[in-house]
Order: structure tokens, then C-alpha cells, then sequence
């Protein structure tokens, strides 16, 4: 019954489409206790373990300590000062992010990653293959369990918006289904800033309205809402209403790769800038060759000591994926800062590359050599000259 129910709910007029959203239960954390038994069921803390470093992700028990990701590090030490505290393995997870990703496409082509521990699918075509949307999400969560011993909340809707929503309602390992005549009642209760594109700033203006909730907005009078909403009033309406049409977009194309670093000590010696830039380049130019892509346009974002940000752009004629090329590009940027802001401590350094597209040919010798060799052996096995001067230094959060 519920097969032909989901089917039916799927292919009839109310609904149209089936998606999934998957998305991982604290994912950062949560491998690196499935990696370490000693630290299960242990607060874990990942990210920038310096003084200015911030939380990438908080373990569920971390969380009741009031521990959240983007928090300051020294705040989470505050409110959790016997937790375990670990960097991050960005590597290490986007392998494991791998393996997820493959489950996902078990049920379906239609595949749209947001990082590396969440996703939209839509299993329209994959309902009368599978047993229904249910079955195929009830699917995914196990398979995700048993092939990497890891914890999925999954939500189930007719679009993006209510999955969304859906994954997020009973973490961790959630698991809900918002079916078509089920859609008020799912969202009316909710608080209205949990509407996309409901803000600090407008949030307010509603609660001035008496507009607190999802199902108070739902049945405003349109043209009360204009002085909060201004031209917006019927977009959000519709997503008070439950409607998004927007279309799950498998093998989206990535814009940009980037890394960027905040330091514990602002750093002031040009050569430390320099060998830090270098040691990014060389992170981001990896990445890039992992996916067989070369770069039109290197950016460089530098924040100084005041917190006043800057960031500078170079094209070049012929994409490249040569660490060399886009380090010459990127320091050249950094050289010009430099020369305009002399002595300037620098807090946040950071380099990144867009204009993506397929990298033709093979990458250089000495890349595609690193390269294989940290594959075989790990990342950090080679080390420039340059960087390890940086490293030896340190001053990274």
C-alpha cells in the first residue's frame, strides 16, 4: 500500500515529482568518531584549533553544550573545555563523500551535490523501479549506514523546498515525508525565518506585522505584507504555500575552488604571505586536476588586521591547471597588495580559481608526480621549498 500510494502521490496532478534530500548528521564529526572508537559518543569538535580558529562541525553531544559549526573555537572551549578538539581531514571526507555519492546514483541519474554531505535527488523515474519515495529514501539511509557506517537525515517531498525542510525536522538520522495534502500542516506551525530568504533584517518587520509563523504569512493579505516583503511579497507567498519549481540539476558544474586560511598571529614577513600562498595554491590546484578541470581567473583575498577584506582577480588567455602558472598569478596579486599596504599585518590570506572548464591534455610532470605520489602515499608526503619554510613556522588556525 504504500508503494502504490507514493506512486500515486508522485505521477497524480498535486504533486509531479518525487525528491529526495539527503543530508549527513554532523558529518566532519561524525567520521572522525566512526574513525576513532575511543571518541564515540565523546563531544568532538572539528576545525581551526588555533585562537581564531572556527567550528567546520559539532558532534550531537557537543551540540548540548550549546557547541555549533561557525562558532569561535575559543567560544566551543568555553562551553565545552573537555571536548575533543580535532582538525580536519578535508581529504579524508571528500573520500568518504565519495562513497555517499555513489549510493545516490544506485537510485537515480539525478544527482545535484551542495557539499560534500548533502544533496538533492529527484527519483521521479525511479518510484515504480523502486517501490515508491519512501522506500527508495528508507533505502538510502540504510545503505548509507551499512556501507560507511554513517548517519543520513533524509527528507521527502514534491520539491526542493519541503525536502529541504523535511531532512532538517527530526535530526539527526530524521526521516520524514511531507506528502501533497500534507503541506500546510508541515509548514503552517513553523517560525516564518525559516522561509529561504527570510533574514535578521526582515524577520523583524513581519513579527511587527504580527507575522510569526509560516501559516500567518500564508494567509496575510498580500498587500499587508508589501511594506516587510516589498517585490518579493508573492515569491515568498508561494513558498508559504509550499510551491517550488525550481529543477534538481544533476552534474552541476563547479564555479570556483578556493582555500583560505585565518592566522593565529597576523602575519607581517612577505616571505611567510608568500610561502602561506603558495601552500594554498597547491591545495586548490590538486583539487582542481581531481576533476580534470583547468582555470580561466585566479582570485586572491586578503583581510588585514582592521578586518578591512580585499579581493583581486587576474585572467589568463588559456585555462591552466599548472600550480606553477596560477602561483605566479596569485603572488604577482599579492606583490601589488603589498606594495600599497606596507607593513600591514595580515589576518586572513586566501587564494581560489573560476572560469572553470575541461582541462585539455595531461597536467605537467612535476604536478601529475605530486600528485600520484600523495595519492598513493597521502597529502603533505611533497612539500616545496618554499612551503615547508611556512610550515615549520606556523601560525595557521
Amino acid at each position: 500500500m504504500d508503494a502504490d500510494y507514493d506512486s500515486k502521490q508522485v505521477m497524480g496532478q498535486n504533486s509531479g515529482r518525487a525528491i529526495i534530500h539527503v543530508d549527513m548528521d554532523a558529518f566532519y564529526a561524525s567520521v572522525e568518531q566512526r574513525d576513532n572508537p575511543d571518541i564515540a559518543g565523546q563531544p568532538v569538535m572539528v576545525g581551526g584549533l588555533g585562537g581564531r580558529g572556527v567550528v567546520a562541525a559539532a558532534s550531537y553531544e557537543a551540540r548540548r553544550f550549546g557547541v555549533r559549526s561557525a562558532m569561535p573555537m575559543m567560544r566551543a572551549r568555553a562551553l565545552c573545555p573537555n571536548g575533543v578538539y580535532l582538525a580536519p581531514r578535508m581529504s579524508h571526507y571528500r573520500e568518504v563523500s565519495r562513497a555517499i555519492f555513489k549510493v545516490f546514483e544506485a537510485f537515480t541519474p539525478m544527482v545535484e551535490g551542495l557539499s560534500l554531505d548533502e544533496a538533492f535527488l529527484d527519483v521521479t523515474g525511479s518510484v515504480r523501479l523502486f517501490g515508491g519515495v519512501r522506500a527508495i529514501g528508507r533505502d538510502i539511509q540504510q545503505r548509507i549506514s551499512r556501507e560507511t557506517g554513517l548517519v543520513a537525515s533524509i527528507g521527502m517531498a514534491s520539491n526542493k523546498f519541503l525536502a529541504k525542510l523535511a531532512s532538517d525536522a527530526e535530526k539527526p538520522a530524521g526521516f520524514v515525508w511531507v506528502p501533497a495534502e500534507g503541506v500546510s500542516a508541515f509548514l503552517d506551525p513553523m517560525p516564518v525565518g525559516r522561509l529561504w530568504g527570510i533574514g535578521k533584517k526582515t524577520e523583524p518587520r513581519l513579527r511587527q506585522l504580527g507575522v510569526l509563523t509560516i501559516g500567518q504569512l500564508r494567509t496575510a493579505e498580500p498587500e499587508a505584507l508589501r511594506s516587510a516583503l516589498g517585490n518579493r511579497t508573492e515569491h515568498f507567498l508561494a513558498l508559504a504555500r509550499g510551491e517550488d519549481e525550481r529543477p534538481v540539476s544533476p552534474g552541476r558544474a563547479e564555479k570556483s575552488i578556493s582555500h583560505e586560511v585565518t592566522f593565529e598571529q597576523d602575519l607581517t614577513d612577505p616571505r611567510e604571505m608568500k610561502a602561506e600562498l603558495q601552500q594554498q595554491t597547491e591545495a586548490v590546484m590538486k583539487r582542481l586536476r581531481a576533476k580534470n578541470l583547468a582555470a580561466r581567473t585566479v582570485h586572491l583575498k586578503i583581510r588585514d588586521h582592521r578586518f578591512h577584506s580585499v579581493t583581486r582577480s587576474r585572467s589568463i588567455r588559456t585555462a591552466s591547471n599548472r600550480t606553477e602558472t596560477v602561483f605566479k598569478l596569485a603572488n604577482g596579486l599579492l606583490g601589488r597588495w603589498l606594495e600599497e599596504h606596507a607593513n600591514t599585518p595580515v589576518r586572513l590570506l586566501g587564494v581560489g580559481v573560476s572560469g572553470l572548464e575541461a582541462a585539455q591534455g595531461a597536467s605537467a610532470g612535476v604536478d601529475r608526480m605530486v600528485d600520484q605520489i600523495e595519492e598513493r602515499y597521502g597529502d603533505g608526503t611533497l612539500t616545496r621549498g618554499l612551503t615547508l619554510e611556512r610550515g615549520k613556522r606556523g601560525g595557521r588556525s
